[in-house]
């Protein structure tokens, strides 16, 4: 998923949206979405959230509530967020995004059931939920 294939999708339009915490992504294909903050950070392609193989991924827990700071375009293929949580490390791919896009209601409803199985929350510590 991370790398960028010749004849995907790119976006046309990228927005964030600062008081919703969504980026807004339009696509050549007609194609757009909103991605939560949340959403990226906890499935940010870094080897710090996704380790070297799917053995090594570490469940993200207490992200509600993260921001996107800071959002920096990586060359004609990427972009790198800054999350208010000091993650920075995530280069997302155009493919990586559609890929996001795509599989946002999977990958949320994957997410929170991994949190429930092991009794963790999206919630920051001390918060209630």
């Amino acid at each position: 998923m991370a790398g960028l294939r010749p004849n995907s999708p790119r976006p046309t339009a990228i927005t964030l949206h600062e008081a919703t915490q969504r980026l807004e992504l339009v696509f050549d294909d007609g194609r757009r979405w909103e991605l939560p903050a949340e959403l990226m950070r906890v499935h940010s392609p870094s080897a710090e959230v996704q380790g070297h193989s799917p053995e090594q991924a570490v469940l993200q827990v207490g992200k509600r509530g993260v921001r996107i700071t800071a959002l920096e375009a990586v060359g004609h293929y990427a972009l790198r967020p800054v999350f208010s949580d000091g993650h920075d490390s995530g280069l997302f791919t155009w493919d990586y995004l559609y890929h996001l896009g795509q599989q946002q209601e999977r990958l949320w409803a994957d997410y929170e059931a991994r949190l429930a199985a092991v009794g963790a929350s999206r919630d920051p510590q001390g918060e209630a939920q």
